[in-house]
């Protein structure tokens, strides 16, 4: 079939196709917005994994002992690991958002030093929780 046959390439002709998020660049506000959305679900997860471990220690022991495996285990070190840091982006990003409730930080320099001092804060809070993990 020639693009002439389908009805959306009708008159088209050499015109590029509609570009998408693969060619654009989004600004840095753009990806912590989706980063906070994204942390909110994985809190969420953190949320059910804490709820889970509370009914099982209430069910008795042999739910218990799994669960507590599970957490004990790499794999939940490392879910812990990354619940700390998005428990942490989180706040970072939601106290940010509670300075723009309020009406400030919406020229695009404080814009700009917002987004590095929610990265920075959220990368030092999240070194520091680790560093007491491990230590603990």
């Amino acid at each position: 079939m020639s693009g002439s046959e389908h009805g959306a390439a009708v008159g088209r002709g050499a015109r590029p196709l509609s570009p998408h998020l693969q060619v654009y660049r989004l600004p840095l506000t753009a990806v912590m917005s989706i980063l906070h959305r994204v942390t909110g679900c994985a809190l969420m997860g953190g949320g059910v994994a804490l709820i889970w471990w509370l009914v099982a220690a209430a069910s008795g022991k042999g739910a218990f002992d799994f669960i507590n495996w599970l957490l004990t285990s790499w794999v939940g070190g490392l879910g812990m690991l990354v619940f700390g840091a998005a428990l942490m982006y989180h706040l970072c990003n939601g106290i940010r958002h509670l300075i723009w409730d309020a009406g400030y930080g919406y020229e695009k320099p404080e814009v700009a030093a917002s987004n590095k001092a929610v990265l920075i804060g959220a990368g030092v809070l999240s070194a520091v929780l680790f560093v007491y993990a491990w230590l603990a």
